[in-house]
């Protein structure tokens, strides 16, 4: 069969959960028997993430093949467990580097080169590459940024005209909104969904479903509130409350029958239902430990979680498949040194030295480890973390003399 297309646009404000939306909803498909992947879609004019400072972006996820990319594509592959490549992760910055090249070398035959049909064109030969491969039934496409952001709007023309070659069988628009909650008025209120869904109209495209966060469960009239304003079917109003773990997700997609609304505008058979015995033995376990680990974390860039994603997420998964609750802190490196690394690093039971770059905080992440060797604390260094661990080696019990 040809590939179908799945793309997953957000408004009224960032961090809503594109990503964990776009996994999930991948993952149901995936145990639907579905081929399945997803892409991210990011519109800043970096190449790619690897130069970003860890406060301004997060962690940069490195796939298989090497490219510094998102840190959605570790969601992507902690939720379908198939690897990711460069394919999977586009820049703005990637897609004029590209263009310009080509117009440098003669391929527009000397042409203005404009946003349409030049860049957007780029972007959506980037969209059909995975789908061209022929590996995929269905190819996910998450657009990073807010909907009315002027640094996406190319994005959202090239779904717009992507979508029109497509035909509707083929294609599929998800919206993820907010609809929040005033306690002052004691109700959800509609209209930011409204204003966002008027912005994707404006630039001509209209979305096929809704997925809306909210802290609150959304009621039949609010329900029908939205449908009516915003130009989709009941069916398609898709409620996505707040969840303890974001592995609880793809269990409340399925619940709103997200994946079933998809494959019907998609014209796909639903023939089973998804397979998640896996899945919900891997949640209950997570949710109910038997035992429970004190462990420390100690890096440079702690106060922003994110910096740290796949590593958090890696205690996570440990955590559950030996029915233990791990209890993590996050300790700054800058802020231990010889007189507080005892107080600092006692009560826990191991220790991991995080990666990083450049000296800031490097003589705290020394001190650790010497104190974790003295007391026969178990310790794990990645990358900076383990070149430290050298270096403490070799300064205390080879007794080489510290460089200056």
């Amino acid at each position: 069969m040809d590939t179908k297309y799945v793309f997953v646009t957000g408004g009224v404000t960032s961090s809503l959960g594109k990503g964990i939306i776009s996994a999930s909803l991948a993952k149901l498909l995936q145990k639907r028997g579905y081929r399945v992947t997803i892409q991210k879609f990011d519109p800043y004019l970096n190449v790619d993430p690897g130069t970003m400072n860890p406060y301004e972006h997060g962690e940069c996820y490195v796939t298989d093949d090497g490219a510094e990319t998102d840190l959605d594509l570790g969601h992507y592959e902690r939720f379908l467990n198939v690897p990711t490549s460069q394919a999977n992760n586009v820049t703005t910055g990637r897609v004029y580097q590209t263009v310009i090249d080509n117009e440098r070398e003669g391929k527009y035959l000397g042409k203005t080169v404009q946003i349409i049909p030049h860049v957007t064109d780029e972007i959506q030969r980037r969209m059909k590459i995975l789908g061209d491969s022929g590996d995929y039934d269905i190819v996910i496409t998450e657009l990073g940024g807010t909907v009315g952001d002027i640094e996406s709007l190319p994005y959202v023309e090239s779904v717009r005209q992507l979508k029109r070659k497509l035909g509707s069988d083929d294609s599929v628009v998800i919206h993820l909104t907010l609809v929040p909650y005033l306690k002052a008025a004691g109700e959800l209120k509609t209209k930011p969904t409204q204003h966002s869904v008027q912005k994707l109209l404006e630039a001509g495209v209209q979305p096929d479903i809704l997925v809306c966060r909210t802290e609150h469960k959304l009621s039949k009239e609010v329900r029908n509130k939205i449908s009516l304003f915003c130009n989709v079917n009941q069916n398609a109003v898709i409620e996505s409350i707040d969840a303890s773990t974001i592995y609880e997700v793809p269990l409340l997609m399925e619940k709103e029958k997200l994946d079933r609304v998809v494959l019907a505008k998609l014209r796909l058979p639903a023939n089973s239902d998804a397979d998640l015995d896996n899945w919900k033995d891997f949640l209950f376990k997570l949710k109910h430990p038997k035992n429970e680990v004190n462990i420390g974390l100690v890096g440079k860039y702690v106060e922003l979680p994110d910096a740290y994603k796949s590593i958090i997420e890696a205690f996570v998964h440990a955590g559950a498949v030996n029915e233990c609750k791990v209890n993590l802190s996050l300790l700054p490196s800058e802020n231990i040194n010889e007189d507080n690394v005892t107080d600092r690093l006692r009560s826990l039971d191991g220790v991991l030295v995080a990666p990083g770059f450049g000296d800031r905080g490097i003589e705290g992440k020394i001190n650790t480890i010497q104190y974790l060797r003295e007391n026969n604390i178990p310790f794990f260094g990645i990358c900076l973390g383990m070149q430290c661990a050298v270096i403490e080696f070799a300064r205390n019990v080879i007794g080489l003399k510290k460089c200056t």
